[in-house]
């Protein structure tokens, strides 16, 4: 039997946001569980996070949330599997090795952390798993236009755009995930 493969989903763990940022948690829970994808996340219950994780089983998908001990009040306790560990470090690392590829939507200093440490660890090859943005909304605009500022100022080598993929809705990234092949990039040294 083929084993389905786990995405792993950085995203806002806030309930203060615009409700077109949930309804694309919403989407992409439906779609990672009608493409038989199980969901690895940040364990939570609040935002984005709660309402994909609740958008996955209620389509019949895998639920796996990793969270540090400090956050467990906050978990996801439906979850099909929740991995407690001891910090925030450890929680990206088991994320990290359960995922076969990333999505980032709309988040905070910890979305972004994540997304960011994901991005360079691929450039450093310790990994050639597919990296999509969600842009919803243009919520990475001020973002992506940094990242061109560092390819035009010589920072970044500018083949390494290949390193994730910017799209603007939830099903574009499920598509891209399944179309997927990694591209050959330069080492960075």
């Amino acid at each position: 039997m083929k084993q389905s493969k786990s995405i792993c989903v950085y995203c806002s763990s806030s309930d203060s946001i615009d409700p077109a940022f949930t309804d694309q948690a919403v989407l992409l829970g439906a779609a990672l569980a009608g493409k038989g994808f199980s969901l690895v996340y940040g364990g939570g219950m609040h935002g984005l996070m709660g309402s994909l994780a609740a958008s996955v089983q209620e389509n019949g998908g895998r639920v796996i949330g990793v969270i540090p001990e400090a956050l467990v009040p906050h978990a996801f306790s439906q979850a099909d599997e929740l991995i407690v560990t001891k910090d925030m470090r450890k929680r990206k690392a088991s994320m990290e090795n359960r995922a076969d590829a990333f999505i980032a939507l709309a988040g905070g200093f910890g979305t972004l952390e994540e997304l960011l440490e994901i991005i360079t660890l691929k450039q450093l090859q310790f990994h050639q798993k597919a990296v999509v943005i969600v842009n919803t909304l243009g919520f990475y605009d001020h973002l992506l236009n940094q990242f061109e500022h560092l390819y035009e100022s010589h920072f970044v080598n500018p083949a390494y755009k290949q390193l994730y993929h910017v799209v603007e809705n939830a099903i574009q990234a499920v598509e891209f995930i399944e179309g997927y092949v990694p591209a050959k990039l330069p080492s960075k040294y």
